[in-house]
């Protein structure tokens, strides 16, 4: 990638005003292309405390005017320690202000992982001010050998709380029911 490419990149991000702490651009990608990762406060804060999100994707376009960005190709969106959403393409709202990031939509073979519970469904919506993730569209949900399928899941990132509609499942019994 030359020195103008990963100039553009580079600007992209700091024109959506969001405060990037870490920018690394792919070497390895097929010429004209660029992989991109950079590490955003939610909260407006600029520490790297647990809780900011860590985004990664093939490709970040900018909307400056709409105050939104989307990134597509191998989308990774990370608030650490427990939430994982990869898919292959995300939306996301800022509030131009400050780096703050109030909301995201994500589509396209959508693998989550949250709390220890595996997750995958067509799309999600996350409202992170409210700290709720929906997964929309026939969704599957495992931990250990353990599953539900339903048309939706909605879940409470604070509270673990997941409310599912239309549902079918299959949970382990312990020993002592098998008798």
């Amino acid at each position: 990638m030359n020195t103008t490419a990963r100039l553009g990149a580079i600007l992209s991000l700091a024109f959506a005003g969001l405060f990037v702490h870490r920018v690394t651009l792919g070497e390895t990608k097929p010429a004209g292309s660029a992989a991109a990762t950079a590490s955003v406060a939610p909260s407006g804060s600029l520490s790297t405390a647990p809780g900011n999100l860590e985004l990664s994707a093939d490709l970040l376009e900018v909307d400056t005017r709409e105050q939104s960005a989307v990134l597509t190709g191998k989308v990774v969106l990370t608030r650490a320690p427990d939430l994982t959403l990869k898919c292959a393409k995300i939306e996301v709202k800022y509030d131009a202000a400050g780096p703050k990031i109030s909301w995201a939509k994500g589509s396209g073979g959508i693998v989550a992982d949250v709390k220890g519970v595996h997750g995958e469904a067509p799309e999600f919506e996350l409202d992170l001010a409210k700290q709720h993730l929906s997964l929309r569209g026939g969704v599957r949900l495992s931990r250990g050998q353990g599953w539900i399928v339903a048309d939706g899941a909605e879940i409470d990132l604070a509270t673990a709380k997941v409310t599912m509609t239309n549902v079918k499942a299959s949970v382990p019994v312990g020993n002592a029911l098998k008798k």
